[in-house]
């Protein structure tokens, strides 16, 4: 039997989905960290609960366990962040008269600044696949990931007619499904034309792969997955061997820190990014003002 708690959650979730147009990983998330106050709820109160009774005692006991736990605070922020999210939409659909997690204090997280490669990193990175049809493929891969900050979900969800190489630009969809317009470079138009004009139909036909629109395709001519851009990467990283945690974000990350450092307007840096909020590209200057200091202190005569 499914409970008035449970319709609940499946509502909130559908309203992501639908209302939000949320990633489903998000609303996994949402759905886990809902789930755990609820396995809270049911053993504070012997299985029977009511959302619209829950009041800043029992969210103290739940934080309390938390802690006790030893949870991560970054943890505890999000779960803290779901609960408010999924509260505030039960008041606006009437379900319950307030939201107990109004005023509950997120907790001060320390800021994280993002890895980034240097120029010479990232140069020597994309000078490292040879000239195979695999070869061309990730140097476009990557080439690609660094010409314009994506998001490894758009690059493997890229499809042929998003790229016009004459025109030099990709029609990048972010999160929300937002579509983004952004340019590309040179060396990535011709690192992309290699690959589309001897690459990936040889390796689509090696296997006799069915025919899809999708630009990058793995060994054997399926679609490419992030996991399978998350082991090029690291390939091509244990050759250099390079000493930093390295994703396929951290790709993103360099290709904002660069334009900035090179003059960039952090307006234009959040639209090439897709970032719906300013704050959010703003953790990219104060990694530039570190660099400063720390240019400033291994060279003033006097630092």
């Amino acid at each position: 039997m499914v409970t008035t708690q449970q319709k609940y959650l499946e509502k909130f979730i559908n309203y992501l989905s639908v209302e939000k147009n949320s990633s489903p990983l998000t609303e996994i998330n949402y759905q886990k960290d809902i789930n755990c106050f609820y396995d809270f709820l049911n053993q504070r109160f012997n299985g029977k609960f009511d959302l619209a009774e829950i009041g800043s005692l029992d969210i103290r006991a739940y934080l309390a366990e938390l802690n006790q736990k030893q949870y991560a605070r970054r943890t505890i922020a999000r779960r803290i962040s779901s609960l408010r999210s999924f509260y505030k939409y039960l008041v606006r659909e009437n379900c319950i008269e307030y939201n107990p997690f109004s005023k509950v204090k997120t907790p001060k997280l320390a800021k994280r600044l993002p890895v980034f490669l240097e120029e010479t990193e990232i140069n020597e990175l994309l000078d490292m696949p040879e000239k195979t049809h695999l070869g061309m493929r990730d140097r476009a891969a990557l080439e690609l990931l660094y010409a314009t900050g994506c998001r490894v979900s758009e690059l493997v969800g890229l499809t042929m007619e998003k790229i016009d190489l004459g025109n030099r630009y990709v029609l990048l969809l972010g999160k929300g499904n937002k579509e983004r317009i952004v340019p590309l470079v040179r060396t990535c138009c011709k690192a992309l034309a290699d690959y589309c004009s001897k690459s990936r139909k040889t390796i689509m036909g090696k296997y006799n792969t069915p025919n899809h629109n999708f630009l990058f395709v793995n060994s054997r001519g399926g679609v490419l997955t992030d996991r399978s851009v998350r082991r090029i990467l690291d390939k091509y990283l244990s050759m250099l061997a390079i000493h930093k945690n390295v994703s396929p974000h951290t790709i993103r990350h360099t290709f904002a820190t660069h334009l900035l450092e090179h003059g960039a307007d952090l307006r234009a840096v959040q639209e090439l990014l897709g970032h719906a909020n300013l704050s959010t590209t703003q953790i990219y200057t104060h990694v530039s003002t570190e660099r400063i200091a720390s240019v400033y202190q291994k060279n003033h005569p006097r630092a």
